[in-house]
């Protein structure tokens, strides 16, 4: 049946959102194969497992796993090598030994009982996953490492207009390096909080004059309590 499965199913490669979604397809394409008549026999198949069950072994009472867990240590990069790509932990836990649990689909991290990180897993070679959070304490203590940090070159590439005019801005009524320290506090909100309500408060900021993290804050706090206001005096802030 696999190789039917294969043949049949699965040639040209099917193209799907998720595999939960392709998984479903596939499972009902071979429910679908019962009704078939295989060429020389008088019955379908499902007629014929009908006939044929009851000699069949039961499955087994462990039921399959379908993870590999290894044992890793965090490289100097606060990285793990995993299936040759990296995966990112927060920075504390630098050269510390983990265990690696690798599902088809995702990467957790634990460091003992405790779930340091999780990632979507990564098909190919030498890529990387890196989560800001991971970084972005170690890198407010060295704005100077903020335009060179991988992390932060990987996120920039794509991340709203928003977020650069804020940085502009903080860094001009700042200086650069409390610029840079002030707009890392904001991304540090990313954390907590969704990314369309942050970069809402981060537009209302720049409109309002604002100069800091704290009015970001401030706006994106409010809201979320339902208090929404004009934030049309922030130039102070």
């Amino acid at each position: 049946m696999v190789g039917y499965a294969r043949r049949n199913y699965m040639v040209p490669v099917p193209k799907s959102d998720s595999l939960e979604e392709l998984n479903q397809r596939l499972l009902k394409d071979c429910l679908s194969y019962g009704g078939h008549q295989i060429d020389g026999r008088e019955h379908t198949v499902n007629e014929l497992y009908e006939k044929e069950k009851g000699d069949l072994l039961s499955l087994p009472d462990i039921q399959f796993s379908n993870l590999e867990t290894a044992g890793c240590k965090v490289d100097k990069y606060s990285t793990v090598m995993v299936d040759k790509n990296r995966y990112s932990v927060p920075t504390a836990y630098a050269y510390c030994k983990v265990r690696v649990v690798l599902y088809v689909d995702e990467v957790e991290i634990f460091y003992g009982s405790k779930k340091i990180a999780s990632h979507g897993r990564l098909f190919g070679n030498n890529k990387w996953s890196l989560l800001p959070e991971h970084y972005l304490e170690l890198i407010l203590k060295r704005p100077q490492a903020f335009e060179s940090a991988r992390v932060i070159r990987q996120w920039r590439s794509n991340w709203p207009v928003c977020l650069e005019r804020l940085l502009d801005k903080f860094c001009q009524k700042q200086g650069y390096t409390k610029g840079v320290k002030e707009f890392i506090l904001v991304l540090m909100l990313y954390k907590g909080h969704s990314a369309e309500a942050i970069e809402s408060a981060v537009e209302t900021a720049l409109s309002s004059g604002a100069g800091s993290s704290q009015a970001v804050k401030h706006i994106l706090i409010h809201r979320e309590c339902g208090r929404d206001q004009s934030f049309s005096a922030l130039e102070n802030w």
